[in-house]
Formats: C-alpha cells, structure tokens, sequence
C-alpha cells in the first residue's frame, strides 16, 4: 500500500546526509543556523540522526550587524542546540545597508562560516535550503535567461556546503516545527516585496501551484537534471535568447498553454501545465 504521508524530517535528513550529501563518519558538520524556523528545523532534525551516522555537530550563527532583533534570535538557537547537547558559537558582522544589500550579506556569511568551520576543523557547512526553495531558486535564474549551468542550483552536496533539507518541502519544515513545539523567529526581509525572491515566493510560485499542484517536485527534477547535464560536461552555459525568456513569460502569464524553451547544448525545456519535462533535441 502506497505511503500516505511523507516520511518524517529526520529520515529525510539522514537519507540526505548519507545517500547525496555522502558525509563521512567521523565527520565534523558545521550547521549554520539563524534562529528561523528553516534552520531550527535542520538543527533539531539532524541532532537524532548524528550518531547513527557517526558524525558530530556544531552549530554557528552570523549575525550580520542589520536589525537588533538578530541578537535575540540567536539566543533561541543557542538555547536549543544546548538543549540537543550541541555545542554553538556566533559572529558579529559590520555589512552596511546599501544596494544589493541581501547578496553582500550572503557573501559575507558564507565568508565568515568557512572561516569558523576552518578554526573547527569541519569538513562542510550545512545550511537549511529546502525544496521550495530549490524551486524558486530555479524560476529566479530562469527569469534571469540562465541555461543549464544556472539551472543547476542548491544541489544537496556542492563542494564544502551540504543540504540536508534539500528533498523536505516547506510544508514539511512547518508541520515538524509545530509538532515539536520549537520556537523560531520570522526574518521581515523574507516578506519584502522589494525583494525579488520574496515576490517569488509569495507571488510567482503560489499562483503556478494552483495550475500544477507538482511544481516544486518537478522544478526540482530540472535542477537534478541539469546537475547532471553540467556535471558530465553535456550542457552549454550560454543564457536564454529574448525569445527564450518571452516564452517563459508566456507560461507564468498563461500557464495553461505551456511552452518549448532551447537551453542549448541540443536540450528543450518543455513546460506543461502539469509537468516539466527535458528532453534531448534529435535530428531527423
């Protein structure tokens, strides 16, 4: 009989962590956590797998020095990782207000991260991107006319970060988080309409959902498969052409009538109203 719930965020997790983030036992794992309910999800999910997976934790907040509030925040989370008995620290950052204000923040904490997992010794970084996030990541660069190579995103290893999140949906972060009664805090950025990912995720992706109830699977999918494309160097990284993105455009404004994009590199995108699909173009 088929399953008629999704398996519980720790099995998610530890799947992750041993079939595609391939950590190592005896691995340090340094988890970067904010005191938002993505992050105090990954936190409090991945403390009962660590020891079947014979790894150690620890986990780090950045504070980036831009609302007060990031102070207290970083108070829950240390107060649950001492909680799950796992040892954390934080940093201070100086990241002045200005343009592109939420990418100087993530360089800078990625910046910052490496350099604690380094004095720590960790192998990698986990982060807390899960797949809804994948998914609005992949209509982000496809918005912005990326081919493959851009297409490929938040794998669930790529090089020192890991994802242990990276095949739960929202959904399932939200239902552990009240089912464990853990406390997080919201980031008002998040909802920002200034922001181009807070439009996505509160505009974009919520109105395809009600075309195609898949979406974030099957955007998911695309970026495996792109992964694979660029990992065994079959793709082309050239961007879409005016045309590529019109048709894009065409689907978010008439999802019902789907499209045909060339990524390049010989690859269509088709796009349909229940399904994303990639196939090889082949020559008659």
């Amino acid at each position: 009989m088929p399953r008629s719930h999704p398996p519980a965020l720790p099995v998610l997790v530890e799947r992750t962590l041993r079939e595609e983030c391939h950590v190592l036992r005896g691995s340090r794992i340094l988890l970067a956590v904010s005191g938002g309910g993505d992050s105090m999800a990954m936190l409090h999910a991945t403390a009962p797998v660590a020891p079947s997976l014979g790894i150690e934790l620890h986990a780090h907040g950045v504070d980036h020095g831009l609302r007060p509030e990031a102070s207290y925040e970083l108070d829950e989370a240390e107060c649950l990782a001492r909680e799950l008995g796992i040892p954390f620290s934080r940093s201070k950052l100086a990241v002045e207000p200005g343009s592109n204000l939420q990418a100087r923040a993530r360089a800078h904490r990625y910046a910052e991260l490496r350099k604690v997992a380094q004095m720590l010794s960790a192998e990698c970084i986990a982060t807390a991107h899960h797949a809804d996030d994948r998914a609005e990541t992949v209509l982000m660069r496809l918005m912005r006319g990326s081919g493959p190579v851009g297409l490929a995103v938040l794998a669930p290893r790529a090089g020192d970060l890991i994802r242990p999140l990276s095949r739960a949906r929202k959904s399932d972060v939200s239902s552990y988080l009240a089912r464990h009664q853990i406390r997080f805090a919201q980031d008002p950025s998040n909802c920002d309409a200034r922001y181009l990912r807070s439009r996505v995720r509160h505009q974009l992706l919520p109105s395809l959902l009600q075309e195609s109830p898949g979406l974030v699977k099957h955007l998911n999918s695309l970026a495996d498969r792109m992964l694979e494309l660029t990992s065994a160097g079959n793709a082309s990284s050239l961007g879409l052409a005016r045309s590529q993105a019109e048709a894009l455009q065409r689907i978010i404004q008439f999802p019902r009538d789907g499209a045909e994009i060339a990524l390049g590199g010989g690859w269509i995108l088709k796009l349909e109203r229940k399904k994303i699909r990639v196939r090889a173009v082949v020559n008659q």
